[in-house]
Order: C-alpha cells, then sequence, then structure tokens
C-alpha cells in the first residue's frame, strides 16, 4: 500500500486564512465551535462532546490515514475560525468527501468558507491529484449550498429525510466537483508548504 498524501497535511495559505493542520492546539476553538448551537445545526450534529473525547480526537487526527483536517485560522489576527476536512479517500478511484465548519456566528457570511473551500479544493485536485470531491449538505442550510456552488459543486442528487432535527425531516443535498470541472476563480493558495 502506497503512503497516505494526507500525512501530514500540508499548510495552505490564502490572501485571509491559514490553513494549518488541526492538531491540540486548536482544543479552545475546537470546543467552542462544539458549543455553538448554530454550528451544530448547520452540521447536523446531535452528539454532544466532552472536553476529553474532543482533546483525544485533536491528539489522534495527524495520524489519521484517508483524511486531512485544518484548523481555518485568520492571517489578520490569528483566531482559529474553523475547521476543513477532506475525508473518506478512496484510492482506487481518486475520490475523496469534503466539509467545512466555520464555529461562530460571527464568522458567517465573510467569505470565509468560499476562501477557506476554494483553497483545498484546488489542493485536493492539483497536488494530491484526485478526481472527484463529493459532499452534502443539508437544505436547510442554503447559504452553504450556494458557497459550495460558487466553488464548482454541483447538485447531484438528493436524499430525503437524512436529518431528523428538532422534530422535522431535512432532506441532504448531494453535491459534487470533478478535477475536470471549472474551477470559477483565480488560484488562491499563496503557498503550499
Amino acid at each position: 500500500m502506497s503512503p497516505s498524501p494526507f500525512i501530514p497535511p500540508a499548510v495552505l495559505t490564502t490572501p485571509r486564512l491559514r490553513l494549518e493542520p488541526l492538531g491540540p492546539e486548536h482544543f479552545e476553538g475546537s470546543w467552542a465551535a462544539l458549543q455553538n448551537p448554530e454550528s451544530m445545526r448547520l452540521t447536523g450534529t446531535h452528539q454532544q462532546f466532552t472536553r476529553e473525547q474532543v482533546e483525544r480526537w485533536l491528539a489522534g487526527l495527524a495520524e489519521t490515514d484517508g483524511r486531512a483536517d485544518w484548523a481555518i485560522i485568520t492571517v489578520e489576527d490569528g483566531v482559529h475560525i474553523g475547521e476543513v476536512v477532506l475525508n473518506d479517500y478512496d484510492a482506487a478511484n481518486r475520490s475523496l468527501g469534503f466539509r467545512i465548519a466555520l464555529g461562530a456566528d460571527h464568522t458567517f457570511g465573510k467569505g470565509y468558507g468560499t476562501e477557506a473551500t476554494r483553497a483545498v479544493v484546488d489542493y485536493a485536485f492539483d497536488e494530491i491529484g484526485v478526481h472527484r470531491i463529493g459532499l452534502e449538505v443539508y437544505a436547510f442550510n442554503p447559504r452553504a449550498q450556494r458557497v459550495y456552488e460558487k466553488c464548482g459543486f454541483r447538485v447531484e442528487g438528493r436524499m430525503r429525510d437524512a436529518l431528523l432535527w428538532d422534530g422535522e425531516w431535512v432532506d441532504a443535498v448531494l453535491m459534487g466537483m470533478l478535477a475536470t470541472d471549472p474551477r470559477p476563480w483565480s488560484r488562491l493558495v499563496a503557498s503550499v508548504k
């Protein structure tokens, strides 16, 4: 078996963000995100985590194969505002999954999600060499769906009643992007380390 292209994940920089491998040093930002009800709703996260569970998870990420987890850090003030992840790596089919979560309401609507998504999409296609990236977004999160569409993802289907949230069933929208699809932005990644 060939070595994983994800260990360790590269540091990615954009004009406003630094994406660095997520680890124990990002505990406070990760913990704060898990206490934010809106972030939990948008990601469909029902589970409540203990501090010890989060500490263990962060400590083990550097050695987890088949995924790359980055902390999203603002360049201006060094604040950890979320995470972005490539996961479910399928080497035989050159595909993987994608997810992103911003951890605080004040970070929504400022373009950080778009900027981080574009940087990681560029990295996945140009550096790792995957052919396909897939994701799911809940139907009650049209803002995220618009971000993904802006970044080149296309709607591929829908899973009906995929999430039960506050007594209501919510669909999951399936989206994907191929290496051959247009990327309607100039390459934002200033550097890959």
